[in-house]
């Protein structure tokens, strides 16, 4: 979860908000997650997984904080 990623990348302005399972992820991910069960990503519309994030409230802010609009995905 160190990782930096340019979230103001692209043209869409809408992402996606999802809870992801820690142990789906990499075990390099798995490590940074500190004991969490569950994190968030946020996804460019296309998909493409723009950050991972500690709890719901975090990515929407992030989401915001770069003028995106973010949208739950359930």
């Amino acid at each position: 979860m160190d990782t930096q990623y340019d979230v103001t990348e692209g043209e869409g302005r809408i992402v996606y908000i999802r809870p992801v399972a820690v142990e789906s992820l990499p075990e390099e991910v798995q490590e940074q997650a500190m004991g969490a069960e569950t994190i968030y990503a946020v996804h460019a519309e296309d998909g493409e997984r723009l950050a991972l994030v500690k709890d719901r409230h975090l990515a929407f802010v992030l989401a915001r904080q770069n003028d995106f609009a973010p949208v739950a995905v359930h």
